[in-house]
């Protein structure tokens, strides 16, 4: 199955979960207070849907679903869903049934605190159903990962890390005090967020003072990387008729350069191979750049260390060499930490407060240039799946998902769940409620935001996808 194939698939199965309990959490306390929901869709429905409770040939084979009071369905927008309450102004805009007389089973006739459970019904579910998944992961597959202080060989760290006292072979140990227990992603959030990096070079322990002003995507994006691990150029494995295997160079000999550059780790790899190829990334080579990429000086060291050979590689239409790089765990065995059901439940709990920090710490950084280019829409949540089907990464992402449907929700911006409760609490403390006009504005201002950074979102996408 083609892999852009499974990885919509993967997508959609998990969207259509998070949106069918978000608006459940709705949907269930609406029914506890005893509130008319008219709708409950997953996916917008605008002048037609999929499905429907309420369609004849349904009603047909079940005739008791004509006396139901809320409609079931499937609409055929699939960017969310939504649960139609009786008496409120939501994105639908049913102003004609907020000028009727008030009625005992409307939104609007219930206290504050009511219809406030009712508006954060769905964030709630949101984000239990991510502790709950980050819980089952640990509980099936435990945890599986390399510890930092393990990794002895260190890091490589570009020119920007120099300046700021690293040197290449740090080893990584605590940012602020606190230990760094392993080797993820969530390692650049601390260096960038850290007042001091404690590292460990030639057998002590050296503190770094890091500025105020760090900037975790100017990190992530900086070419060289700012750190990656150590790891040596030595080839894992080779591709049989490919051009290093016509070249004699086989798995375990090391790359020692390149174009006559110095190459001791993969990260230098990288970085030649990214220069060599900026022509072609930047648009039509020339002839003289196709000459000249189709052939590659390499210097190589047999795998005994016995033999050191220059050759000239000759390129396919592709300029791929066809080796695979070693990895990570050809150096270092990743720990396995096994979690009982009962284990399981804290360390589920705190993985997703974890997240769910620092994703909150990450939207800084959604008000920068960088940040605003990096905002995506389904092309983008999309390619975070993986190529094949796999169980346990779609589990992790859905959870992921989850947390940001959660807290993207809770913000306060009229038309989305936080806004209904600012307005709420305003009620509250003020004991009185905002007026059906204004609330009327309120939504149809949220609802331009929205459709404003959806088209964003999507622009961003085509932007990626095509250029």
């Amino acid at each position: 199955m083609d892999a852009t194939l499974i990885k919509a698939l993967q997508l959609v199965l998990s969207l259509s979960i998070l949106v069918v309990l978000h608006e459940g959490g709705h949907f269930f306390f609406s029914k506890l207070f005893r509130v008319k929901v008219e709708k409950f869709f997953l996916f917008f429905d605008p002048y037609f849907h999929l499905f429907s409770t309420k369609d004849k040939w349904f009603t047909r084979l079940f005739p008791k679903c004509k006396d139901n009071e809320t409609e079931y369905g499937i609409g055929w927008l699939p960017f969310g869903g939504y649960v139609k309450i009786a008496g409120m102004i939501d994105e639908s805009m049913d102003t004609e049934q907020m000028k009727k007389p008030v009625q005992p089973w409307e939104f609007r006739a219930k206290p504050a605190w009511q219809r406030l459970l009712i508006m954060i019904g769905g964030v709630v579910v949101n984000f239990l159903l991510a502790l709950f998944i980050y819980t089952m992961i640990l509980f099936h597959w435990g945890e599986q990962y390399i510890p930092a202080k393990d990794m002895t060989m260190g890091y490589q760290f570009n020119e920007q890390a120099e300046k700021l006292g690293f040197r290449d072979g740090d080893v990584l140990l605590a940012v602020d005090g606190e230990e760094i227990r392993k080797w993820d992603g969530s390692v650049y959030r601390a260096v960038s967020e850290a007042r001091e990096v404690t590292v460990l070079r030639e057998g002590r322990e050296v503190s770094l003072t890091m500025p105020e002003d760090m900037n975790m995507l100017e990190m992530l994006k900086s070419n060289p990387p700012f750190m990656v691990p150590f790891i040596p150029s030595v080839i894992d494995s080779v591709l049989p008729s490919s051009p290093v295997y016509e070249a004699g160079i086989r798995s375990g000999d090391r790359i020692v350069a390149m174009d006559g550059k110095p190459v001791a780790t993969w990260s230098d790899f990288d970085e030649i191979m990214r220069v060599r190829m900026e022509p072609l990334m930047a648009g039509s080579p020339s002839h003289e750049d196709s000459v000249r990429l189709s052939r590659l000086s390499v210097v190589y060291q047999s795998k005994d260390g016995a033999r050191t050979d220059t050759v000239t590689l000759e390129l396919g239409a592709d300029y791929k060499l066809g080796l695979l790089k070693q990895t990570l765990s050809a150096y270092y065995k990743p720990i396995k930490v096994d979690y009982g059901f009962w284990a399981s439940i804290p360390a589920g709990i705190s993985h997703g407060i974890d997240v769910l920090s620092g994703y909150v710490s990450d939207l800084k950084y959604l008000f920068t240039a960088d940040g605003a280019k990096s905002v995506g829409s389904f092309i983008t949540i999309g390619s975070i799946f993986p190529a094949t089907w796999d169980w346990h990464q779609f589990w992790y992402m859905t959870a992921f998902l989850s947390i940001i449907l959660a807290f993207m929700n809770i913000l306060p911006i009229p038309a989305l769940d936080g806004g209904h409760v600012l307005f709420l609490i305003y009620e509250i403390i003020a004991r009185r409620k905002p007026s059906d006009k204004f609330m009327e504005r309120a939504q149809m201002v949220g609802m331009f935001l929205l459709f404003g950074l959806l088209i964003w979102a999507n622009f961003n996408d085509i932007l990626r996808y095509f250029f």
